[in-house]
């Protein structure tokens, strides 16, 4: 069975492995395949024998002895086995101390995160392989965000970190130049990790605190990087401000409770001080960019004293720019569920119809959810409860999929004779 606990130390110790290992070795390929294959060896081994006393110099020593197999297999594979078998591994691969001395203090992740959004790379590969070898994500979990099958992903990745070692790009933080040219991928790469841990897109749990948690410590880092990028801030103070209300956002079974729900309270006050602080200060510094106008968003819905004194106004006007800056099918039904609570249920379906008639959040469960809310808003409870039925077949959260069941259920048995569906037509 897994330990949360050694799961929660594994995915923060494997960037740094992979980071050791390829300062080390300069070889990113090898030592990525060889630390995921460690990671196995400490998941199934430290439940039974326990935590090592230094768990990184554990994994680094694991992994390493994983390059070596590694290199000498293709080397057989080349029909040099018998020369592979009376040498002993690369000179420049000596093996780090077992101690884990080596830089001890120094921590590669940032390095590691930069070097998998390698310009070689198309965007989709980087945030590919960032997010299995910076965020811990499987290679299935990474599949099923892209839409595309696990094998087609395992090669993609496979394809990413090959170009990588082809380059030749040393193991260094880029250089500034270099640096601009990724920062807007790297930011990518940990928002889709944030989402991930915010909202698990499968399994039995809402959230996967150890992803967020993860992401936030990097957005960290790269906001101590780049002070001055008003993007980097903007994102760490979404975080936060999203991160803030974790605990109320589920009930004891593990159940969702919506935003207009939540015991507000229960949610994290200096996580929200410090990312209205943050968003109050990057705003003041000129030109705003999609992930600071999330964060302002986020700021109006955390500094409201209840769901009915939500500034909803300004919400809707920050979607309206935010839609202009992005061509994407989430803002613009966000928009409509402002639009709704502004102008009136009937207003936010118009805007649903347009989204409908896209097609590119066909079979999105997401739509569904919130159509289903608007036509509550509206007395279309027969539609409503169609379309919360609906967005619990396309769930693949047990979460979600059991909270939207069961509030069809509730509402079905709300419901009045007849037909319904007047606010559809």
């Amino acid at each position: 069975m897994a330990d949360p606990a050694i799961d929660d130390l594994l995915r923060e110790l494997a960037p740094q492995v992979v980071g050791v290992l390829t300062r080390r070795t300069g070889d990113f390929a090898t030592a990525e395949d060889a630390v995921q294959e460690s990671l196995l060896d400490a998941a199934d081994q430290w439940p039974r024998e326990g935590v090592p006393g230094n768990p990184r110099g554990w994994l680094i020593q694991v992994a390493f002895r994983r390059m070596t197999e590694q290199v000498r297999n293709e080397q057989a594979r080349r029909r040099r086995e018998r020369l592979v078998a009376a040498q002993a591994p690369p000179e420049r691969w000596a093996a780090p101390p077992a101690d884990d001395a080596y830089e001890a203090d120094r921590d590669d992740t940032l390095i590691t995160l930069f070097l998998c959004c390698h310009p070689a790379l198309t965007p989709a590969s980087a945030i590919a392989l960032t997010l299995r070898s910076v965020g811990g994500l499987t290679t299935a979990e990474i599949a099923k965000a892209f839409l595309v099958p696990e094998a087609t992903m395992a090669q993609r990745i496979s394809r990413a970190k090959q170009r990588i070692k082809a380059s030749g790009v040393p193991f260094r933080m880029p250089v500034p130049e270099e640096r601009a040219r990724r920062v807007g991928s790297v930011l990518h790469v940990l928002y889709l990790i944030f989402n991930e841990g915010y909202a698990s897109s499968a399994g039995p749990e809402l959230q996967r605190v150890e992803l967020s948690r993860e992401a936030i410590r990097l957005a960290r880092m790269m906001h101590a990087l780049l002070p001055e990028d008003r993007e980097v801030a903007g994102l760490l103070a979404l975080m936060l401000l999203t991160d803030a209300r974790r605990a109320a956002r589920t009930g004891p079974r593990g159940t969702p409770i919506p935003l207009a729900d939540q015991d507000r309270s229960r949610w994290d006050g200096e996580a929200v001080a410090e990312g209205v602080a943050l968003i109050t200060a990057t705003l003041a510094k000129g030109a705003v960019g999609p992930y600071q106008l999330q964060a302002a968003i986020a700021a109006l819905h955390d500094e409201a004293p209840s769901a009915e004194e939500t500034d909803w106004p300004q919400i809707l006007a920050l979607y309206g720019l935010l839609e202009r800056m992005s061509d994407n099918p989430m803002v613009t039904l966000n928009r409509a569920v402002a639009a709704a609570m502004v102008h009136g249920a009937a207003t936010g379906l118009d805007m649903l119809k347009a989204i409908d008639a896209d097609g590119r959040l066909a079979g999105n469960h997401r739509f569904h959810t919130a159509r289903a809310h608007l036509l509550e808003m509206a007395g279309d409870v027969r539609a409503a409860v169609e379309d919360f039925r609906v967005a619990a077949g396309r769930t693949t959260s047990v979460p979600e999929r059991d909270y939207l069941t069961a509030r069809a259920a509730r509402l079905a048995a709300t419901a009045p004779p007849g037909d319904g569906g007047a606010a559809r037509r």
